[in-house]
């Protein structure tokens, strides 16, 4: 009998991200304390966000928006990582950036803490910016999925191509 296997992936689906980020653009045009604070959020770029605002503090606050509607479509803020606001002349900037991919750092993790807690007879192969876990029987792949939903990693992870 073959191998069972899945693949361990980090991937935004851009679609929720674009509409997360809509929703939240028409939530800072018509709340009353985003009025007259010249606060905005668009893309720059395929994978970072700006947003800008007259202070610091309508700049977090429209952070924040956005990050609830991320949360709001299920999708983890683990991939998307956000640095300080800086000033630009009178205004200040935020850029965001989505993550995609499993680095070669964390995929090393991840495969140590399958061969380290998992069940005996499970492999697990770095593939580029993914991970193929694979073993005989069903139920050690179900396992596996379990313990790293379970674990405090630093990326969000899908599990797909479960065969």
């Amino acid at each position: 009998m073959a191998d069972s296997s899945f693949d361990v992936v980090s991937k935004v689906d851009r679609q929720e991200v674009d509409n997360a980020l809509n929703q939240t653009a028409k939530e800072i045009a018509t709340r009353f304390d985003f009025r007259n604070t010249g606060a905005s959020i668009e893309w720059s770029g395929d994978e970072s966000i700006v947003i800008t605002a007259d202070t610091e503090d309508r700049v977090k606050a429209a952070l924040d928006v956005f990050k609830e509607k991320l949360i709001r479509r299920d999708l983890s803020l683990k991939s998307f990582e956000t640095g300080e606001p800086m000033q630009s002349g009178k205004v200040y900037k935020l850029t965001g950036t989505l993550v995609q991919g499993i680095s070669q750092e964390n995929a090393k993790k991840i495969t140590k803490l399958i061969r380290d807690e998992g069940p005996k007879g499970v492999k697990a192969q770095i593939q580029g910016d993914e991970l193929r876990v694979s073993s005989k029987k069903r139920d050690d792949l179900q396992a596996i999925i379990a313990l790293l939903k379970n674990a405090d990693l630093d990326v969000a992870l899908q599990f797909v191509n479960y065969r």
